[in-house]
């Protein structure tokens, strides 16, 4: 579904990716980790295209990303997600969520042109709604449906985000950070809902820095460190790897 062969990006002489390759394949729960500052974001800001690598490719569903628009990737059906939630916040959880289908759903030149666009958007809305409402209940959030984004708690804001990212219909969502300031109970409830959603058939690539969790849900693990691929496998392969450990605890 998604590969990354020979990234490189530097910023002024320092080397945030360095020759770095991996795969996600379709149904697919991978986890990118690595310690701070080993470049994880910027992997995905190159994936999304927020970034243009220096050198490399960047292939998703046989199409080439490198040098497409965020928008354009997005609609490829590559959704990410930010490690500060990016909401609504001054609109409902149903509300943000009805936004992010109409990002998906836009009314074309071409209709406005021919005059179609008051059916077009009608229907549209239809399917919005539908798809919003199935949203809500696949991540429960269906209690805080009324509620203002701004005045959730925290869990619920990462869910939220989550939620409007899946709005996009995403073939693989990129999770960058996303329990950050969960408590573990929330941390618990967001694991459930990744795997469901896994089951549902999106793919996953994930940057977290909660450890425990990675090795609980992930089927393969890929390491960086200071911008370079050190090791790839299993968790279990993963976690007693000499150089990843090295590289979180310096020996």
């Amino acid at each position: 579904m998604l590969k990354v062969k020979g990234l490189y990006k530097h910023f002024r002489g320092l080397v945030a990716v360095n020759n770095l390759s991996f795969e996600v394949k379709e149904g697919e729960l991978v986890g990118l980790i690595g310690p701070n500052g080993a470049g994880k974001t910027t992997v995905f800001n190159l994936i999304s295209g927020i970034y243009k690598p220096d050198l490399g490719e960047i292939n998703f569903l046989n199409k080439n990303l490198v040098g497409k628009k965020t928008s354009s990737i997005a609609a490829l059906g590559l959704t990410r997600t930010f490690q500060s939630n990016v909401l609504f916040d001054n609109q409902t959880c149903f509300e943000n969520i009805m936004m992010s289908c109409h990002l998906q759903h836009r009314t074309s030149a071409l209709d406005l042109a021919l005059g179609i666009r008051g059916k077009r958007s009608r229907t549209n809305d239809e399917l919005n709604h539908r798809r919003a409402e199935k949203i809500l209940k696949i991540l429960g959030l269906n209690e805080q449906r009324d509620q203002l984004a701004e005045g959730l708690p925290q869990g619920i804001k990462r869910i939220l985000g989550v939620a409007n990212a899946l709005a996009t219909e995403p073939k693989l969502l990129l999770l960058d950070e996303p329990v950050t300031g969960m408590s573990n109970r929330d941390i618990q409830k967001f694991k459930t809902l990744i795997l469901k959603l896994v089951n549902r058939g999106v793919s996953i690539l994930l940057v977290e820095h909660n450890l425990r969790l990675v090795m609980d849900i992930c089927q393969r693990i890929v390491v960086i460190d200071f911008g370079k691929k050190i090791a790839e496998g299993e968790p279990q392969e993963v976690k007693n790897n000499k150089a990843v450990i090295e590289a979180y605890l310096g020996g």
